[in-house]
C-alpha cells in the first residue's frame, strides 16, 4: 500500500509474520496506530470485504487464518529505501459490519503491541534478594520469542532486599507488576517496535527527556507550517510538592520526607513546581527505608510536574517523516511562552490510500522556552 511517496508494508501470521498476500492488501482501506508512554500502544486495520460465488458460506478474509485473534501483525512505513517499524503487535479483537450493498461490508481488526502477551496470565511469584532493576530484567527476558530487547534504567534508590527482612512478592500479571514497580520512581514501562523488523525494545525507566530532538513542529510560519489545529493548555495547579514523615524500616526513627523541584531535565524556564504548585501530604506505605521514602516522594512530584499540554495534527507529507512518541521535539512559531522543546507523550498515525496524518500530544513542566531558537 503506497501513497504520496510513502509505502506501508504489512506482515502478518500466527508465529513468524510473513508479507501479506495481495488480496489482503487490496482489501485494506485504512490503518490507525497509536503510540503512548503510558498503557499499551495499539493498532486498528479496516478491510473492505465481500462474498462471491467462491465464498458461499462466509467472507473469504474472515474465514481465512490470517486475521484470527492472537496472530502477530507488523507494520512498516518507508519514506525512502529504509523501512521504519511502526507497530509490532497481536490481534485482540474483530468487528464485522455487513454492508447494504455487495462488497460494502467492513472488517475491523484491533490489536495491541506485544506487551499484551505479558498481561494475559496473573502470577503468584516471589523474587528473593532481587531489586526492582533485576526483577524487571528477568521478566522481560521471559518474552524473548517476541524479540524483546531489555532497556532497564536503574532507579535512583537501589534497595537490595535481604531475605531475612523481606521478599518482593508478585500478585499480578508480568506487565502489571512491571508498571507497579515503575510507579514507585515515576518511571514508565513500554515496548517500542524495532529497531529492526520482528524485534522490540522493552523500556523500563524514566521518561526520555534527553537526546537529540526530532524535526521541529512548525505553526504560523507560512510555507514552513506543517501542523494544523494546534491547541495549548496550561494547568499549573496540577503540579504538587510532597512532604511528610516516614518511620525508617532499619532504625525505627521517624524521619522527615520532602520532595524538591522536579529532577527531570528542564524543558521550560518557568516550571509550575517552582512557582504555583500545590502541596500534598506524603502517605508512606509500611516497611520503607528513608531513602525509599524520599525517592517515592520525589517520584510523586515528578509525575505531577507536566502542566502544559499541546495537541495538534501533523501533515506527514510536509513533515517528511515519523514523529516518534516518548522522545523530544522542538516547536516553533507559537511565541516565547509555548515555543521550545517538549516531551512527545502520544502520537496516533492515521493512514489511508490518499492521506497520512499524525495526531500528537506534547507535554512539559511549564511556560517559556529554554533555547533562543528552535532549528527546523
Amino acid at each position: 500500500m503506497s501513497l504520496l511517496g510513502v509505502r506501508l508494508t504489512l506482515l502478518i501470521g500466527p508465529t513468524v509474520p510473513l508479507p501479506a498476500p495481495p488480496p489482503l492488501l487490496d482489501a485494506l482501506v485504512s490503518s490507525e496506530i497509536s503510540h503512548r508512554d503510558e498503557g499499551r500502544s495499539g493498532f486498528q486495520l479496516v478491510f473492505q470485504i465481500g462474498r462471491g460465488q467462491a465464498d458461499p458460506l462466509d467472507y473469504g478474509l474472515l474465514a481465512g487464518p490470517l486475521l484470527r485473534p492472537g496472530n502477530r501483525v507488523v507494520l512498516l512505513v518507508s519514506f525512502g529505501p529504509l523501512p521504519q517499524v511502526l507497530m509490532d503487535g497481536l490481534i485482540t479483537n474483530q468487528q464485522l459490519q455487513p454492508g447494504e450493498r455487495p462488497g460494502s461490508a467492513t472488517l475491523t481488526i484491533t490489536g495491541e503491541d506485544v506487551s499484551v502477551a505479558m498481561d494475559r496470565d496473573e502470577r503468584s511469584a516471589e523474587h528473593p534478594a532481587q531489586s526492582e532493576q533485576i526483577i524487571a530484567m528477568r521478566i522481560i527476558l521471559n518474552y524473548a520469542q517476541y524479540g524483546l530487547i531489555p532497556a532497564v534504567i536503574p532507579p535512583p534508590a537501589l534497595d537490595l532486599p535481604l531475605p531475612i527482612e523481606r521478599t518482593p512478592v508478585q500478585q499480578a500479571t508480568d506487565l502489571a507488576y512491571l508498571r507497579q514497580m515503575a510507579e514507585r520512581f515515576a518511571y514508565v514501562f513500554y515496548v517500542i517496535p524495532g529497531p529492526a523488523p520482528l524485534t522490540n525494545t522493552a523500556y523500563w525507566g524514566p521518561p526520555v527527556r534527553v537526546g537529540p530532538p526530532q524535526r521541529a513542529l512548525t505553526v504560523n510560519m507560512g510555507p514552513e507550517t506543517n501542523v494544523a489545529g494546534m491547541s495549548f493548555q496550561s494547568e499549573p495547579l496540577a503540579a504538587a510538592t510532597t512532604a511528610g514523615e516516614v518511620q525508617d524500616r532499619t532504625s525505627g526513627e521517624r524521619m522527615s520526607v520532602r520532595s524538591f523541584v522536579s529532577l527531570r531535565p528542564p524543558l521550560a524556564t518557568a516550571p509550575a513546581l517552582a512557582s504555583f504548585a500545590s502541596s500534598r501530604i506524603f502517605r508512606a506505605t509500611a516497611g520503607l527505608s528513608t531513602a525509599q521514602a524520599l525517592a517515592q516522594a520525589q517520584a510523586e512530584s515528578d509525575a505531577s510536574s507536566d502542566t502544559v499540554t499541546v495537541e495538534g495534527e501533523l501533515d506527514t507529507a510536509r513533515y517528511g517523516g515519523i514523529l516518534q512518541a516518548r522522545g523530544l521535539v522542538g516547536l516553533r512559531g507559537a511565541g516565547y511562552s509555548y515555543d521550545g522543546y517538549y516531551y512527545v507523550k502520544q502520537v496516533t498515525h492515521m493512514i489511508s490510500r490518499d492521506s497520512y496524518t499524525q495526531k500528537f500530544t506534547l507535554t512539559r513542566e511549564g511556560l517559556g522556552s529554554t533555547v533562543p531558537l528552535v532549528l527546523p
